[in-house]
């Protein structure tokens, strides 16, 4: 339904996206964009590009008169880091960095300079993904649904989670590595620095949560419309992202099955909806579609790639055995990450509503969204009888 393409360099003159198939009138303010880019470029253990950067959204084309129209929008950020680069000769680049695109894509794409994949490939094009994104949650938003996130660990450090979602998405704002356990906090930040000092980088965990969805976004019916693979594939895309689960799936793998689903039971309070489940250890999603039940989306990010240190790696000109040479990055890209998560899963949550509503705007979609089958007995009679295939 929705499609999203993002061009530009990480030092190029400008980072340009483009997102197509949105509903009309859906109200879009720029003060929204850039809330959400500034967010992006808070937190500790970010490197020296965020010193540079002041990333503000220019919005050229899609939302005359600050509505959507229900053509493409699209979208430009300006790298002010390009009136450094424009006017000179760029150092060749020929030592590739374990853990990053540089060999991988100077294979593929036969380029005879590894920067021409370090640009492309670089994390600076998450910011196009975060304005995106806050376009994709001001529309949830029309519909009460509400995306946040927050670190889980980093390093060595994990945090002790207590308190509803919306609790544990103010906290974290109010943390420099986006962790709303305080005491976790403060030794994350030193964890960071720990790494900082060893000219080394550290990595971690976080989650991002979607509250409010409706039962019945995604499908089981094809393995590309499952809403699992789908928020997968677009978390897992994120750089330096390695892993990517749901609740806590790789912890489940050592229980029974019993213990680790969740059982229905009908509403004590009989409120309407009359099946309910008493826990969440599926993360608001079976079969591939949400149960509407919170949302939950957990990712592993490695430590950034380029270290102080350098890492062995082979010149590829003199063929020699070398240590890589530093290009300015991040200490720790957990915090900022949880930002980019949040803006992805906002883009493929608004593309399953899209798809679960149809319609060309806004005003057609809000009646339907009202017709939605609950999972309530009342909206799911049964026909009680046998029945065949009826196949030759």
């Amino acid at each position: 339904m929705l499609r999203l393409l993002t061009a530009g360099e990480s030092h190029g003159p400008e980072l340009t996206a483009i997102i197509e198939g949105l509903p009309a009138g859906i109200p879009v303010s720029r003060d929204d964009i850039d809330a959400d880019l500034i967010r992006r470029q808070k937190g500790a253990g970010s490197g020296g590009r965020m010193c540079i950067e002041k990333d503000r959204v220019r919005i050229t084309g899609g939302v005359p008169a600050g509505m959507t129209t229900g053509g493409p929008v699209s979208l430009v950020i300006t790298n002010k880091d390009f009136q450094s680069w424009k006017d000179r000769d760029i150092s060749p680049m020929t030592i590739p960095r374990p853990g990053h695109a540089d060999l991988t894509a100077a294979v593929k794409y036969g380029y005879r300079d590894l920067r021409l994949g370090l640009e492309r490939a670089s994390a600076r094009e998450t910011a196009t993904r975060v304005a995106v994104g806050a376009i994709c949650r001001r529309f949830l938003g029309e519909f009460r649904i509400v995306i946040g996130s927050y670190t889980v660990s980093i390093g060595s450090v994990k945090a002790e989670l207590q308190g509803e979602y919306p609790d544990l998405f103010r906290r974290a704002e109010e943390s420099p590595v986006r962790c709303p356990d305080e005491s976790a906090s403060r030794q994350m930040v030193d964890e960071i620095a720990r790494a900082k000092e060893a000219k080394d980088t550290v990595g971690g965990v976080f989650e991002c949560v979607a509250l409010n969805l409706p039962t019945g976004l995604g499908s089981h019916v094809h393995w590309d419309r499952r809403l699992t693979a789908r928020l997968m594939a677009a978390v897992g895309s994120i750089p330096a992202v390695k892993g990517v689960q749901f609740g806590n799936a790789f912890e489940y793998v050592s229980h029974w099955g019993t213990e680790v689903h969740d059982s229905l039971a009908p509403d004590p309070d009989n409120s309407g909806r009359p099946l309910v489940r008493t826990t969440n250890r599926a993360a608001g999603l079976e079969g591939g579609i949400t149960t509407g039940m919170p949302l939950v989306i957990r990712a592993a990010m490695k430590p950034i790639s380029t270290t102080l240190k350098g890492i062995e790696s082979v010149d590829l000109v003199s063929g020699e055995r070398v240590m890589t040479q530093y290009e300015r990055s991040d200490i720790c890209a957990v915090p900022r990450a949880c930002v980019v998560a949040e803006a992805m899963a906002a883009f493929v949550l608004a593309d399953a509503l899209v798809e679960k509503l149809g319609g060309d705007s806004l005003e057609e979609m809000r009646p339907r969204y009202r017709a939605l089958r609950e999972s309530s007995i009342h909206e799911l009679p049964m026909n009680n009888k046998a029945w065949r295939f009826s196949y030759e």
